[in-house]
């Protein structure tokens, strides 16, 4: 029986998402669906849940739960990555409560800054622990990660664990339609190109019947600017670039030296920048859960819709060898020609049989890959932290990363990566 493994299944709604989807694909019936979760509560939710949605969709595919993360891999076709190491409680309140004490404010800190590093910090030597497990017991399955610091960890595993990796994000499927939506124009029918890095990829076209959509965006988004409302970042990022960015405005803002700075409070009202959204959003979620977990399990039926979500789209192309296009996050083989081959890049890709085919892009503006550039730096020397186990690494990603400078001094930076590292204890492997 072939097998789709899922790692942090006790991401109960997004695995009944991932894992429905499946459900309903001609070509996945039979898989075994393989759940593996450190939180036992959980993991045994989201087995209990899922056997329930396969009952109510007539599927035949197999629900179990593992306890030994190792059988749970063995023989595993594809794997499919949605952990968070730490949670909320206590490594992102962490990540955010330390950093204001220097007056470093944050949005969502799950990416890039001081918080996006230190995520990394804490994940990669977990996801390497995966990738030994798999190289041991299904060495040629197709990881599928989900988990963020997206471009960081999907780098990772490809290079330093050797395992066939592709990063999955949502911005890019809502990119378009969200943008065009937002500004009263129509979707259907738009033809578009998107590349770059994860969470900072550029709508590089966007065409109707061959007439260029991007005069009237700008004009519409210039008019739109002038009162309030949830994008501003990235319209004034489009409108100063030339491009509009997939993901988010409270994403963004934080990626780029220009929207959160003490010394200009006004640009918080002014941006609609909402800072500590993540914790606000993680506090919504665990209270969320608990509701809906109720309202799940009270229900005799668990009815599924196949979301939008990549993963069953991509095993259905392998399987079947009918073509299915992605926007993935591989490494720059040459794909983006002015960005470093030791990024992971966003872009256009082919999937059938053969596996996942990332596709040419050429050179972005070069305003873009300049700012590209600025995120993969500190991408690049958190990596380079991981792998060393040296701490002056962990100072250089901080000192480069570009809210973090423009707000600190070296000092206070060399400072503030202590009390993290102190403060996240554990949490961490020893750095040198």
């Amino acid at each position: 029986m072939s097998k789709i493994t899922f790692l942090g299944a006790g991401s109960t709604v997004f695995a009944k998402n991932v894992l429905g989807d499946v459900m309903l694909t001609e070509a996945l019936q039979g898989y075994e669906l393989a759940l593996y979760d450190i939180d036992e509560e959980r993991l045994s939710d989201s087995e209990r849940l899922l056997n329930s949605m396969r009952l109510t969709l007539g599927s035949n595919c197999t629900v179990k739960a593992y306890h030994d993360r190792k059988e749970a891999l063995k023989g595993a076709k594809f794997v499919i990555n949605a952990i968070q190491v730490g949670g909320y409680d206590p490594c992102t309140i962490t990540d955010f409560e330390i950093p204001k004490k220097y007056g470093l404010r944050q949005t969502i800190a799950d990416t890039l800054g001081i918080g996006g590093i230190f995520r990394n910090l804490r994940t990669i030597p977990v996801m390497l622990d995966f990738a030994r497990d798999m190289q041991e017991v299904c060495p040629d399955a197709l990881f599928l990660n989900y988990t963020n610091p997206m471009a960081v960890l999907t780098n990772v595993m490809n290079t330093v664990g050797g395992i066939r990796t592709v990063g999955l994000c949502h911005s890019v499927q809502v990119c378009v339609p969200g943008l065009l939506e937002s500004l009263g124009m129509d979707h259907e029918g738009v033809q578009s190109k998107i590349a770059g890095i994860n969470h900072m990829a550029w709508l590089l076209e966007v065409t109707k019947d061959g007439v260029d959509l991007y005069p009237e965006i700008k004009r519409r988004a210039a008019e739109k600017q002038k009162e309030k409302h949830h994008d501003m970042v990235r319209f004034e990022l489009m409108l100063r670039f030339g491009y509009y960015v997939t993901e988010s405005s409270e994403h963004n803002a934080e990626y780029h030296p220009y929207f959160i700075k003490r010394n200009y409070p006004e640009l918080i009202e002014r941006f609609n920048i909402p800072l500590d959204e993540y914790p606000r959003r993680c506090i919504e979620q665990i209270k969320g859960w608990k509701e809906m977990r109720e309202k799940l399990f009270a229900s005799e039926s668990i009815e599924h819709v196949r979301t939008h979500e990549y993963a069953s789209y991509i095993m259905e192309a392998i399987e079947t060898n009918k073509p299915f296009k992605i926007g993935g996050n591989v490494m720059n083989t040459g794909l983006i020609t002015n960005l470093p081959s030791e990024a992971c890049v966003e872009v256009p890709c082919l999937v059938d049989a053969s596996g996942i085919t990332p596709t040419y892009v050429g050179a972005l503006p070069p305003q873009l890959a300049a700012l590209n550039r600025t995120n993969i730096n500190t991408q690049q020397l958190t990596i380079e932290a991981a792998v060393t186990g040296r701490k002056e690494h962990i100072y250089h990603a901080a000192m480069l990363d570009p809210h973090t400078s423009a707000e600190l001094s070296i000092d206070d930076i060399v400072s503030l990566c202590d009390d993290l590292i102190e403060a996240h204890g554990s949490w961490l492997p020893a750095f040198k």
